[in-house]
């Protein structure tokens, strides 16, 4: 079929309109058809290159499908939802954009045979939950290395003295210093500082701990 040039080449059908290619023998091997519903390929392989430099944008066969473009972009507000894995090596958001991980009804896990690291650059690194934070080593320490260790929250145990039972002066000093007690149990708690260890004045907190 030739045309005039700069002329379209219209090809027009009431129902489908098929492109069959066919080898020497006659046989079908491949197939192009453009229906009301659906534009379906039947090939070995299918692909779609750039019109400068020949590069493939889109290929599928059997075995994969690949995309060559330079930015592969969902638009769709649900995103893009794989029914098993995808494979990475690298996952970033948008420039100005923050990245989120999220697991809506399960939970998140983050595996890797050689460590795990996690890094904020120039900013705070915050982990929250609902119920128990754990941190566990196996076989190694948990190293806290920073200019200022603060334990906020910590219940404050009762002083226990001779002195106590007396009304305090209003000239009494304020308690300004603090001993840090462990419970049998490992729970932290702080108990007011005295010229020995108040610790065992305190276990109360360790009995209803």
């Amino acid at each position: 079929v030739h045309v005039s040039q700069d002329s379209p080449l219209v090809l027009q059908s009431d129902r489908n309109v098929t492109v069959n290619a066919r080898n020497h023998m006659g046989q079908l091997t491949g197939q192009l058809t453009v229906g009301a519903d659906a534009v379906e390929a039947q090939c070995k392989r299918f692909e779609v290159r750039a019109s400068e430099g020949g590069k493939v944008l889109f290929s599928a066969d059997e075995d994969e499908i690949v995309i060559g473009a330079d930015r592969l972009k969902v638009t769709g507000t649900e995103g893009a939802v794989f029914g098993h894995s995808v494979e990475t090596p690298h996952i970033r958001a948008e420039p100005s954009q923050d990245l989120k991980l999220e697991s809506p009804t399960r939970s998140l896990v983050m595996e890797a045979p050689r460590g795990v690291q996690v890094n904020a650059a120039a900013g705070d690194l915050k982990a929250t939950c609902r119920k128990e934070l754990h941190l566990q080593s196996t076989e190694g320490e948990i190293f806290l290395n920073a200019d200022t260790i603060r334990l906020g929250n910590l219940p404050v145990g009762s002083f226990s003295s001779s002195s106590s039972s007396s009304s305090p002066s209003s000239s009494a000093p304020r308690q300004t210093i603090y001993e840090l007690c462990v419970c049998p149990n490992g729970k932290l708690y702080l108990s007011p500082a005295g010229a020995g260890s108040t610790c065992q004045s305190s276990s109360n907190i360790c009995l209803w701990s």
